[in-house]
């Protein structure tokens, strides 16, 4: 058996940057959601709550929720939770008591309760998203979706908003009826706004060309985007010229690069391109 090398500068390189998004969650956090008092779609929102019952800080709480929900995940999911989840859900109360230390008895930055809650909003999004660039999540309500999907057959998006909603009503058993409608309206805002950042950066494009320049655009797509493609006869129907149409999926990147070769080989290329919300392949059995 061999044993594969381990790429160690890569790993660095994506250490660094979970550990960076982890750090900016953590912010968002610790420096906005926390002097809010609200409990916005996150383990982080339900141990504010909590924070009210136990006398133990945030990041404790957290770290216990977490690490609660790592182990129920490992026993009902299996091998779905892998290192990077594990080390973002251990990594994250880590962060909340270095802010914690270093900041005691943080107040709210802006001085307004609904300030705080659309800063966290924006701010939280913007880890999330690279999280989940990065097939990696911080862990907390991440499992419980997973496990209601897998138990419930809910789907990921519904399983998330229903927990997510279920943490912001928690904050009724300890807040005002304004903060516990905070919690809510910035749960439903925070999928909105990270739906935003995730879905249009990992949407993929169907991008169907016929260009007279067909054999230079098929090495471009194999050999510089490194993607596959597949060619169809089409006839015009005004008439019966016969062309090419080449066929190829491509994400964000991919589709900058493409577009810009064609715009330069040859400008007068028609193109048409779809959105691609999912893709199913069924392999040779």
């Amino acid at each position: 058996m061999t044993n594969k090398k381990l790429n160690y500068p890569a790993i660095a390189k994506e250490t660094a940057i979970l550990t960076g998004a982890i750090a900016i969650i953590a912010a968002a956090v610790y420096f906005f959601l926390a002097p809010s008092h609200t409990s916005v779609s996150s383990i982080s929102g339900l141990g504010i709550v909590l924070s009210n019952f136990v006398p133990l800080p945030l990041s404790a709480i957290t770290m216990v929720l977490n690490t609660v929900l790592l182990i129920i995940g490992f026993f009902t999911c299996g091998r779905e939770f892998g290192a990077k989840t594990v080390y973002t859900s251990v990594m994250l109360p880590v962060f909340l008591g270095l802010f914690e230390r270093l900041f005691p008895d943080f107040g709210s930055m802006t001085g307004s309760q609904e300030l705080d809650v659309l800063c966290y909003i924006l701010v939280v999004s913007v880890g999330l998203s690279i999280l989940f660039n990065r097939n990696a999540s911080s862990g907390g309500l991440d499992i419980v979706a997973k496990i209601m999907n897998k138990y419930l057959h809910m789907e990921l998006g519904k399983a998330m908003s229903l927990s997510g909603m279920c943490v912001a009503l928690s904050a009724a058993l300890v807040y005002d009826k304004k903060t516990v409608v905070l919690s809510i309206l910035g749960t439903y805002f925070n999928g909105i706004v990270l739906d935003h950042f995730i879905f249009d950066n990992s949407i993929k494009r169907r991008v169907c060309i016929i260009t007279e320049k067909e054999e230079a655009l098929r090495q471009f797509i194999i050999n510089d985007l490194h993607s596959g493609a597949t060619m169809y006869e089409a006839i015009g129907a005004y008439n019966f010229e016969k062309h090419n149409e080449i066929i190829t999926i491509v994400d964000k990147n991919e589709y900058q690069k493409l577009m810009n070769f064609i715009n330069r080989e040859d400008p007068k290329a028609f193109v048409t391109i779809y959105n691609v919300s999912s893709m199913h392949y069924q392999p040779k059995r």
